[in-house]
């Protein structure tokens, strides 16, 4: 999609939201590694175009489910930099209360139904939600993240062919990040591209190149018309790569990929890369993406004097919000 066919103010969101993400993940991994955040952590360093440009295409009112490695996604949605850091401090001021952590973040008000630890599991609820939507007449979608090793789960297929068989408005959007945890998809798959799977369920499927935010958009918002439009869901595999390992602590290079196969994705950066485009194309200048990257690191300081000040959960509250009352 060419830069002219968006607004300005669509692509210094797009731009603003890598930045938060880039900024959110990075200093997260650093509080971790110095022991001030517990739980565990899977960074999304390197995905920011995937998850800002899908979520770039939805409205408030639509909803998102993610994955263990779902802050780029959720802060995409509309997370605010300060609550996310509270709730990964355990903080009753987090989206969760504290309670969610780092894999299990979710905010309705946002139409975020939640991330979870479980590989592939966010896709069959995310039909549910489509389910619902078609049944009250809306004309709402549900976005469902998941990664390459999500889609070798039975919950995929499930998933996919629930959705096709009821025409619902739902985009499944895979996080091809060439790796399921520590094994590459050459390994742990026959096919080389996700996306041909969608032919097994009579939908379509496309592949988008995940480092390119106006690519991901432009790909995500025709999936969203077409659901919205009673057409059913489609498969989107953006193929993206992760900077980081598999979990923070995890080194990955040297391990099971290797220094050069890293530094060659890192050319492909989607954050100074859109940044080239933008300024390349008159939408801004670099006085003004500098003032929103100064912006951004500032909100991520606040963002850690919030979630410090914040108090930690009663004792009492340990089991309030498990169950719904009757």
């Amino acid at each position: 999609m060419a830069v002219s066919e968006i607004g300005k103010d669509k692509l210094l969101h797009m731009y603003r939201k890598m930045g938060e993400i880039r900024v959110f993940e990075e200093t997260a991994a650093d509080l971790f590694m110095k022991g001030r955040l517990p739980g565990f952590l899977h960074s999304s360093v390197g995905q920011e175009a995937s998850s800002v440009g899908a979520c770039a295409a939805l409205r408030p009112e639509d909803y998102m489910t993610s994955t263990h490695r779902g802050h780029g996604d959720i802060i995409a949605k509309g997370a605010t930099l300060d609550r996310m850091m509270a709730e990964l401090f355990a903080k009753e001021t987090g989206y969760c209360k504290g309670k969610g952590g780092s894999m299990h973040i979710a905010d309705l008000d946002l139409g975020i139904l939640g991330a979870t630890g479980i590989v592939g599991a966010g896709l069959p609820y995310a039909v549910g939600a489509a389910l619902g939507f078609k049944m009250k007449g809306t004309d709402q979608v549900v976005l469902s993240f998941f990664g390459d090793g999500g889609s070798n789960t039975g919950a995929f297929h499930e998933a996919l062919n629930l959705a096709a068989v009821w025409d619902l408005p739902v985009i499944f959007l895979c996080h091809n990040n060439q790796y399921a945890e520590t094994t590459p998809q050459r390994v742990h798959q026959k096919i080389k591209d996700v996306a041909v799977r969608a032919q097994a369920h009579g939908i379509p499927g496309v592949t988008v190149d995940g480092m390119d935010v106006l690519a991901v958009y432009e790909t995500t918002k025709a999936a969203v018309e077409r659901a919205k439009k009673g057409e059913g869901p489609t498969l989107i595999e953006s193929k993206t790569y992760r900077f980081m390992g598999h979990f923070v602590g995890d080194p990955g290079v040297g391990i099971y990929r290797t220094r050069e196969e890293v530094e060659e994705w890192r050319k492909r950066d989607p954050i100074p890369n859109f940044r080239k485009v933008l300024i390349e194309a008159g939408v801004a200048t670099e006085a003004e993406l500098n003032q929103i990257d100064q912006d951004v690191a500032k909100e991520m300081e606040e963002a850690i004097r919030f979630a410090e000040a914040s108090p930690e959960p009663e004792l009492e509250e340990a089991l309030q919000d498990i169950f719904v009352e009757s």
